[in-house]
């Protein structure tokens, strides 16, 4: 590179003509160009002397000082922030304004969003932690030796009825007698070993200041086993064949109460929403309602195993038993001896508790529970099946009768001048103004030919199978045929259809909708089961003109005397009633079906009926039981105290009680 001194010398004006250029010509044209709108003012240093010598180096060393000086350019969008720092003011100097002495303004509540999956998180939480657990609880313990255990009684007690009839009919021979003794007692001992758990439920029972008829059954044990120890020395046959019928049934007993609950934890663990039933008093013509409204877990784990009505009689019967039956022992003792009087102590408790008294309320509930597990219903213990008896009336809306899909539009035919668009639009517009449940499928109708719905005006139920109203000033009456033809609109011949809506405007017939009504097994059975009670009332309170008394008795055959069709007022006021916060749910439906609710109902009436039933008919057969036993005391008729008399009347009371258990199968 060569030495900047050895550059060639230029002036000043040689400088200013290299580096500068006239503003005003321009190099192309020499024209004078437009001054620009803004000019930035130059600054130069001072211009040096003429004849002073300027090196080109110098030059080009002063210009590169200034563009290393020079601060780096800004683009155009570039963003440049600028930190102010905060200078503290001292408390002294702080000024306050009429501002910061207002009370502070009251903060909105939060809006409390719907979250479908949170709440059914929250349900399947709950069932986990209760019912699953249950269910998984009672899995783990089984029915296998249970059903071992009633199989294996079943044979000791048979065996022990034969060996008890032979001996009555002398077909066993003296030599044999102590042997036949030995075995009854045997028996006894095997039978009471397989119910165990039923006697220590008992005593259980006992301190924890309850007396049931398991804690009587123990007692029976205690007084067989002494009536044994004096039929050793006496060579008579004991009453083992009627102790193992009881035991018998006790385990039949135990066998059906966990069969029912595991079915009922079953049904609430699969459930993904819980509907309640709830009794809410003077709806309907001053009698209750049965609604319908969100269910709770709690409303059955808190309930279900609470002791109901019937069985606390039977405990208290029990408890009254025990010292009638030492009493009559104490009078026989005393006339007769201490051996009659122990054995008639032992005989006094089999008779005053029939075997069939066991399952007097286990086994309604065993054949209710089947049909509730199938529809997924349960009971919310003894409470919810009191609640749902008793007058009342049940609310029925359309989606009851004809759910979802159920419902079809079979056809259209227009009449007369009028535009099909025009007669659809107004028909859609007077059909969801009515409320029925036939909007959605003709707001189907009136998507598919892109048509409007309008307002409607001075709207009317007629509660004879039609309505009417007031479309863009136009009168529009919808209904069956024969409500067309009362309200004066001329129909053509050949024109009459079952199920069909029949739309006039302006007097003039326009269209006719045929619809099919499909029936559905679940309402079907609903609405039957509900109408076979007389103390029930099925209410309708939907908005579909077209179920009228004729249509729901060709459809489902049931006898509309027993359904109630009241007037649009009243249903509309019964429609809009909710349960209360406080009410407590009766039962607890997983499925929104009407034969879910239906059987829930008229499931609980038939088991009251039935344990109520049950209970009275073995509390008499007791009670006479006891008053034999009284009299024979009295008379000394030893020869009347057999195991054949004491095991058949066991039998007899045994058949009605089976009868009047089977009465929850009419549900």
């Amino acid at each position: 590179m060569e030495n900047l001194n050895d550059l060639p010398e230029f002036d000043l004006d040689d400088i200013l003509n290299e580096f500068h250029e006239d503003p005003e010509e321009t190099p192309e044209t020499g024209d004078t160009a437009a001054e620009p709108e803004a000019q930035e003012e130059e600054t130069f240093s001072p211009a040096p002397a003429l004849g002073d010598t300027i090196r080109m180096g110098d030059v080009i060393r002063e210009v590169r000082e200034e563009t290393e000086e020079a601060e780096p350019a800004v683009a155009e969008d570039a963003t440049i922030r600028i930190e102010i720092p905060e200078v503290p003011q001292k408390e002294e100097e702080q000024d306050f304004t009429a501002e910061d002495f207002r009370a502070p303004e009251p903060e909105a509540a939060p809006v409390l969003e719907f979250n479908p999956k949170l709440k059914l998180r929250e349900l399947k939480r709950k069932l986990v932690a209760g019912p699953e657990k249950r269910y998984y609880e009672l899995s783990e313990m089984g029915i296998g030796r249970l059903q071992m255990s009633i199989l294996l009684n079943l044979l000791i007690t048979a065996g022990c009825a034969a060996l008890t009839t032979l001996y009555a009919m002398e077909l066993v021979p003296e030599n044999r007698l102590r042997l036949v003794i030995f075995s009854q007692v045997l028996a006894m001992l095997l039978s009471a070993l397989l119910g165990s758990h039923q006697m220590l439920d008992g005593l259980g029972d006992l301190l924890r200041g309850r007396f049931t008829i398991n804690t009587l059954l123990s007692v029976t044990f205690a007084a067989c086993c002494a009536d044994a120890f004096f039929c050793l020395q006496e060579l008579r046959i004991p009453c083992c064949a009627a102790f193992c019928l009881e035991m018998t049934m006790a385990l039949w007993a135990r066998y059906q109460r966990r069969t029912s609950e595991m079915a009922q934890m079953d049904s609430l663990r699969k459930a993904v929403r819980l509907r309640s039933l709830v009794k809410e008093p003077d709806c309907y013509e001053g009698k209750s309602a049965i609604l319908r409204g969100e269910g709770q877990v709690e409303d059955f784990m808190d309930n279900y195993d609470l002791p109901s009505g019937p069985e606390k009689v039977q405990s208290g019967y029990a408890f009254l038993c025990l010292f009638a039956c030492v009493a009559i022992a104490c009078f026989a003792g005393v006339l007769h001896g201490v051996s009659l009087g122990v054995q008639v102590f032992s005989t006094s408790l089999l008779v005053a508790i029939p075997a069939s008294m066991f399952i007097s309320l286990s086994r309604p509930m065993a054949i209710l529970e089947k049909r509730l597990h199938m529809v997924g219903t349960v009971l919310c213990g003894w409470q919810g099946v009191k609640g749902l008896c008793g007058k009342a009336a049940f609310p029925l809306t359309d989606e009851d009768l004809f759910p979802q899909g159920s419902t079809k539009l079979n056809g259209v035919k227009f009449y007369g001048d009028r535009n099909p668009d025009e007669a659809v639009s107004y028909a859609t517009s007077l059909i969801y103004a009515s409320g029925s449940g036939l909007t959605p499928i003709f707001r189907q109708l009136l998507n598919s030919r892109d048509c409007k719905e309008y307002p409607v005006q001075n709207f009317r139920n007629y509660e004879d199978g039609g309505v009417g109203g007031e479309v863009c000033g136009e009168p529009v009456l919808l209904g069956t045929y024969q409500f067309l033809q009362d309200m004066g609109v001329e129909i053509p011949e050949g024109s009459a259809v079952n199920q069909a809506v029949y739309a006039a405007i302006d007097g003039q017939l326009c269209a006719v909708f045929a619809i099919t009504y499909a029936k559905m097994r679940s309402a079907a059975g609903g609405l039957v089961t509900l109408s076979g009670y007389r103390k029930l009332t099925p209410v309708l309170i939907g908005g579909d003109f077209m179920l009228t008394d004729s249509l729901l008795k060709a459809k489902f055959g049931v006898n509309t005397r027993r359904l109630a069709f009241p007037a649009r007022e009243v249903r509309n006021e019964l429609a809009a009633k909710k349960p209360s916060p406080e009410s407590v749910g009766l039962a607890l439906a997983t499925r929104d079906e009407l034969v879910s609710y239906a059987y829930a109902v008229t499931g609980a009436r038939s088991l009251r009926t039935s344990c109520r039933l049950g209970t009275a008919l073995h509390l008499f057969g007791g009670i006479v039981g006891m008053l034999i036993m009284l009299v024979l005391s009295y008379l000394g008729a030893t020869h009347l105290l057999t195991p054949t008399h004491i095991f058949l009347y066991q039998l007899v009371w045994l058949i009605p009680g089976l009868l009047i258990t089977e009465w929850t199968r009419t549900v």
